[in-house]
């Protein structure tokens, strides 16, 4: 019975060698991964460009949408919430500013012109 045991030491000096050998192959080197070339389209060469740090292009953009924020919130919104206010609540007209035109019936003068309205024709066929 004494080689089956010392099969079973020498099986499992070798198995603890080969994991030890195999987390050694599980580092890696500095020159690893090896990685193919990477081959960009024009669009994404483009966005791989412009979204570089520094980048001129990439400095304006961050000003104008930096200078439309600013412009939206402090200039637009107050400005339509005054509007708004003005027309819709200090207005003595019911409803704003909405009028309507006054009612124009044959035979009265129209104002702007000075003609007279002429009467409405009499429909041929009777129907009403």
């Amino acid at each position: 019975m004494s080689g089956s045991a010392e099969d079973e030491k020498l099986r499992v000096q070798q198995l603890r060698a080969l994991r030890r050998r195999w987390l050694r192959d599980q580092e890696l080197s500095p020159r690893e991964p090896v990685l193919p070339p990477r081959q960009l389209g024009t669009v994404a060469a483009f966005w791989e460009r412009f979204l570089q740090p520094g980048g001129l292009w990439r400095q304006q953009v961050h000003k104008a949408y930096q200078a439309s924020g600013f412009v939206l919130l402090r200039v637009l919104l107050p400005a339509w919430a005054i509007a708004y206010y003005l027309k819709y609540h200090l207005q003595k007209l019911p409803h704003g500013v909405v009028t309507t035109n006054p009612r124009i019936f044959p035979g009265d003068r129209i104002l702007e012109t000075g003609e007279i309205m002429p009467p409405l024709e009499e429909d041929p066929h009777g129907h009403h």
